[in-house]
């Protein structure tokens, strides 16, 4: 086993970045493992919207929430980036669209919908049933967002873009999104266990199970964990990203048919926008984890 780590740990090394990894085959319990860091603390960012999409669907198949029903995007929500987030008017979508936009393409604004929508009870309900102890998410992205506003001094109606745009690295690096024990977390493992419930239909009615692995299967970021497996390789995931903060955790399926769920957090050790490097170890990494478990399995 520390073969692997150590070969893992050199990817993000080399990516100048620290890396936290888990890797497990689906539905196989007591099966393998990869572990890289599997039990550190890491900031999630746009990983918490998978058990917020399980919180979605259970309301839907439940029959507390027509997914038909349509809902605008206000204001309120528009805080710039992708999708309804950065419109410059109000949108009207059903909340199935919002769904497929938050994990898709992870539309921050059609995030927070769903997430006031459905409740933070309903969400905190699917770590409980889980037993996902060391998960703990602090609100939807607004409430993320208002903690860098005041971190950096600012006041609540601030623009979030300006008030980023004037802050200094030394701000940044101190911003509580960026710390575990302050913001929405969780551990890679914890991460790779949701997964698996989600994958063997644990973590609540099939049929809501599968809406979350049918959108997650529809991400179109192919940069982070795609980006080490060849075409043929199915990968269903969801992307995280905040400053010095990119991460990524979904399923593998390989072409015998065998899924794997894999959990990737990386810190790197710049704040520069840009991080292909970054990006790229995630994928490297994920394939050295399920090219390791692979051959385990074909030797047992």
């Amino acid at each position: 086993m520390s073969g692997i780590r150590e070969q893992i740990e050199a990817v993000f090394d080399d990516a100048g970045a620290d890396g936290f990894l888990h890797a497990r085959e689906i539905g196989v319990p007591d099966g393998p493992e990869v572990s890289a860091g599997g039990d550190d603390p890491v900031v999630l960012a746009s990983v918490f919207k998978i058990p917020v999409a399980v919180a979605y669907a259970r309301e839907v198949v439940a029959g507390r929430l027509d997914e038909t029903e349509r809902t605008k995007v206000i204001a309120r929500y528009r805080i710039g980036g992708i999708g309804t987030a950065g419109c410059a008017d109000d949108v009207e979508m059903s909340w199935r669209d919002l769904a497929h936009f938050m994990l898709t393409m992870s539309d921050n604004a059609a995030t927070d919908l769903i997430y006031h929508r459905v409740g933070q009870e309903a969400v905190d309900r699917v770590l409980t049933d889980l037993g996902l102890s060391r998960t703990r998410l602090i609100g939807c992205c607004e409430d993320l967002f208002a903690t860098v506003v005041a971190d950096l001094g600012g006041n609540p109606d601030d623009d979030l873009e300006a008030v980023l745009g004037g802050a200094t690295p030394e701000q940044l690096d101190k911003l509580s999104i960026r710390d575990p024990e302050r913001t929405t977390s969780s551990t890679p493992r914890e991460i790779t266990a949701l997964l698996d419930a989600i994958w063997t239909d644990r973590a609540g009615e099939p049929e809501a199970c599968e809406r979350v692995r049918t959108i997650m299967a529809q991400q179109i970021w192919p940069h982070r964990l795609s980006s080490g497996f060849p075409s043929g390789v199915q990968v269903a995931a969801k992307t995280g990203t905040l400053p010095g903060v990119r991460n990524e955790a979904g399923v593998v399926t390989l072409g015998d048919g065998r899924q794997f769920a894999v959990a990737v957090f990386t810190r790197a050790r710049t704040l520069a926008d840009r991080l292909p490097a970054v990006d790229a170890s995630i994928g490297a990494a994920a394939r050295l984890a399920l090219d390791h478990l692979s051959a385990q399995n074909a030797t047992s």
